[in-house]
């Protein structure tokens, strides 16, 4: 099999769409392989305040001008779920979901992570039927209902403000009795008439009627009592799993499934990079995705140069 790319980007969140804004720069023929839309977890984002010299834009937005810019470059985009990455006589061999192959001299590993589910039946077949893992994609359908977010964190929060501008009340059921979210954040839901915080409660089951979720219920984590929490949607916001079981074969990762990277994006195999959220890091954010894209993919190119 020809080899068809010099470098394909697995993910086409923030830090694949910057690669693929600088690899083709480089003079590198790039593909970004993704199975959804463009963007990652910016499609799934309201509002960001903290973008370099834009104090307020849309997720959607952003996704959209990286995702144009990218593609003007020159960058290909391909619709596939990548399942197995493996390296043959010095070139990748990429596989997807649907069969389809494709080889490169260089691959990096751009694929972010999955929202991590409750642990409760129904978590699969309930999506779509009141549980949803994006409040901005969902939000607008639970208009003057009781919506319930579970989480203390950031998004927990971020979350349950932008469902106030649909929801009657927003529950929002937290394990301990402090969040861990950012004090201003905390602060906005504190003050928030329409948010109504369920401290020290985990959730152990969905009430559902008539195949759709009409209620949660939760457990104390002081007395052990249970109460149902009447609610027509739940969004889990308590954390998230790196997408990386097409590589953890190669022994690239650490023992939370994180990829495993050095200052320059390289993992232990050469000619495999990684950039973004997958990897093992101290801060998640767009700006960090994005410098480990604009890195990564330079260093794709001296990679390529010296070994080629």
């Amino acid at each position: 099999m020809d080899t068809q790319y010099d470098l394909i980007i697995v993910g086409a969140g923030p830090a694949g769409l910057t690669a693929g804004v600088y690899a083709p720069r480089a003079g590198l023929k790039t593909a970004i392989l993704e199975p959804d839309a463009p963007g990652g977890k910016l499609v799934k984002t309201y509002e960001i305040a903290n973008w370099p010299g834009q104090k307020l834009v849309s997720g959607y937005q952003l996704a959209l001008d990286m995702y144009e810019h990218a593609t003007e470059t020159g960058v290909e985009y391909l619709y596939g779920r990548v399942t197995k990455i493996d390296k043959v006589d010095k070139i990748f061999h990429i596989e997807c979901e649907d069969g389809t192959t494709y080889t490169s001299k260089t691959v990096m590993v751009a694929s972010g992570t999955v929202e991590k589910q409750l642990g409760l039946e129904g978590d699969n077949t309930l999506v779509g039927k009141g549980l949803s893992f994006c409040a901005v994609c969902d939000g607008a359908f639970y208009r003057n209902q009781s919506v319930t977010v579970i989480g203390g964190g950031n998004s927990a929060c971020e979350e349950s403000l932008y469902l106030t501008k649909f929801a009657s009340i927003v529950n929002l059921v937290v394990r301990r009795d402090v969040f861990r979210a950012e004090p201003h954040i905390q602060d906005q839901v504190l003050s928030n008439p329409k948010i109504n915080v369920v401290w020290l409660h985990s959730p152990t089951a969905y009430v559902v009627e008539n195949g759709t979720i009409s209620g949660i219920e939760v457990i104390s984590n002081v007395s052990g009592e249970k109460q149902v929490i009447p609610t027509k949607a739940v969004f889990p916001y308590i954390g998230s799993t790196p997408a990386t079981s097409f590589v953890e074969h190669l022994g690239v990762c650490d023992n939370d499934g994180y990829l495993v990277v050095d200052e320059n994006m390289k993992t232990k195999i050469p000619g495999l990079f990684g950039a973004g959220d997958v990897c093992a890091k101290f801060l998640r954010q767009i700006v960090t995705a994005s410098s480990d894209g604009a890195v990564a993919a330079q260093q794709v190119f001296h990679y390529i140069n010296s070994n080629h």
